[in-house]
């Protein structure tokens, strides 16, 4: 492995549009960042496309690097880091309805069986559409897109306790409103 020195000296080569300097880069610090993209994106496939991507960054980002008290090698594991964390939200759909996500989720059912989970899907829409709005926008972030208690809280700037009674009250509500 090459010292912080030699990486920061490749990285403000590569700032000056030096490829034999990004070929060099790439050699030295190309097997941590795997690494990292390995460890994070948890698939080999994956993580090679994520390391391609992340060195077309460092070329175009080169410039910023500030060599003063920085560790270059930190600086690259930072946007390897932050770029397979891209790559995982990415992955991750994220619906406005209850139906679109389940069309995602299962597409290999006959017309008949189909037939019956849209008007299902319609019934789940038009009691969301009971819910007061805040509610209903905490219900389908917290089923549809996975958010926990806290972040909900947060985002609807509340105490974690409230939005706990929020989402149960409005699970009753629609338990209530699809049992009619």
């Amino acid at each position: 492995m090459a010292s912080d020195n030699d990486i920061a000296a490749l990285i403000g080569r590569v700032a000056l549009r030096d490829r034999a300097a990004l070929a060099a880069l790439y050699a030295a610090a190309s097997p941590k960042l795997f690494a990292v993209c390995l460890r994070i994106l948890k698939d080999r496939a994956d993580a090679e496309d994520a390391l391609q991507e992340i060195f077309v960054k460092i070329w175009r980002r080169a410039d910023r690097f500030a060599a003063a008290g920085t560790s270059p090698l930190g600086w690259l594991v930072t946007i390897a880091r932050n770029h397979a964390i891209d790559v995982l939200r990415a992955r991750k759909p994220v619906s406005d309805s209850i139906e679109e996500s389940r069309d995602i989720a299962d597409t290999a059912h006959d017309p008949e069986t189909e037939s019956i989970i849209k008007g299902e899907g319609r019934r789940i829409d038009r009691c969301m559409e009971e819910l007061e709005s805040d509610r209903a926008k905490a219900v389908r972030s917290a089923y549809v897109e996975g958010l926990s208690y806290q972040e909900l809280a947060e985002r609807h700037g509340v105490p974690l306790n409230t939005m706990r009674t929020w989402l149960r009250r409005s699970l009753l509500k629609l338990r209530e409103c699809l049992d009619r």
